[in-house]
């Protein structure tokens, strides 16, 4: 039926032609289109639906090209980390991973294809580019390029893409054997990625305290995203890396894990410092809404910024022979000259 609900008919001059959806939007956005349907109760599809799809289908692609981009150094044979050696990031994003292909096979067992379409787009759009892959940028771009932290990020890097494009390749199947011919290659990998098998996580990779542990850290990062918005609005910081945030927390498990977590926080709210307080204070104050009884304060930070990295340390000037850049970037560069 079309987007109103109509059964399509000449008549009426709503029938979709497949053929030329493939000219305008390529076979993949309509293979895509296809899984996204309930088919037990009415497939619709009409131009806005297409688009929509289409749209889907570019956050999908973008986020496998960003993964590819950024392992163009990267052998897995010779560079990989060892689960074990991963930051807790890192390995949060594997236990996530291993969550999506449970769910995902599941879907493909049950032909329930509609919910692997929504659990792929949500895992691109949510957990990655909202969070993951924004956090990682730091690492992937200003650290030393043989960096052990930068080396863990592009192993789980390759383990996203490629399980990502396996997951993918019976719904996005020119799409999944473009990004495997550029995917570095394991021994044994077949020349096509419609010859491999579907993948099968380590069980290692389930880790269900640190994933509860982050879904507080995720919540208390909302909060901390509202605050930044109306700082923003208002004029008190320019950006959010400029950013100095007080966190007033309610006792109990959270308030001891912002504690545990305080030197990482900066990190994983992409701002300049982190600290607690008994009551929020400052210009800015919000309350929690994704955690009842957070206090949430931003101010600008006094640090100075770094011309490298972009970041507000306080050691930036600290190397008399770059004065414009923090401690690391002036220690990556010294290497590089």
């Amino acid at each position: 039926v079309d987007g109103e609900g109509r059964k399509m008919s000449k008549s009426l001059g709503n029938v979709v032609d497949p053929q030329d959806v493939i000219q305008r939007y390529g076979a993949d956005v309509l293979r895509l289109w296809a899984v996204s349907s309930d088919y037990r109760g009415d497939v619709r599809i009409s131009e806005d639906i297409l688009r929509q799809m289409a749209e889907v289908y570019r956050k999908i692609r973008n986020t496998l090209r960003f993964l590819l981009g950024n392992l163009g150094d990267f052998d897995p044979a010779r560079d990989a980390v060892a689960y074990a050696d991963l930051p807790e990031l890192d390995r949060w994003a594997l236990a996530r991973l291993a969550q999506l292909v449970e769910r995902v096979r599941k879907a493909y067992d049950e032909y329930q294809y509609h919910l692997l379409y929504h659990a792929i787009h949500n895992f691109c759009v949510l957990d990655l580019s909202a969070f993951y892959l924004d956090v990682l940028k730091d690492r992937l771009y200003a650290s030393r390029r043989d960096e052990p932290a930068r080396r863990a990020a592009q192993t789980v890097l390759y383990q996203l893409a490629r399980t990502l494009t396996l997951l993918l390749a019976p719904v996005l199947c020119h799409t999944a054997e473009e990004v495997w011919s550029h995917l570095p290659r394991m021994q044994g990998d077949p020349d096509s990625v419609h010859l491999a098998l579907m993948p099968e996580p380590p069980a290692g990779w389930r880790d269900e305290d640190l994933l509860a542990r982050y879904e507080l850290l995720l919540a208390v990062r909302d909060d901390v995203n509202r605050a930044l918005e109306q700082a923003r609005r208002q004029g008190v910081v320019e950006v959010a890396a400029q950013a100095r945030v007080k966190l007033a927390p309610p006792p109990g498990e959270a308030a001891r894990l912002l504690e545990r977590y305080l030197e990482q926080l900066p990190e994983l709210f992409l701002v300049s410092e982190v600290a607690l307080v008994p009551a929020a204070e400052g210009p800015v104050t919000a309350g929690g809404t994704a955690v009842p009884g957070l206090g949430v304060a931003v101010e600008a930070s006094g640090h100075p910024r770094c011309a490298r990295c972009w970041r507000y340390v306080p050691d930036v000037g600290a190397d008399p022979g770059h004065p414009e850049l923090c401690r690391r970037c002036a220690a990556v560069v010294a290497e590089r000259s």
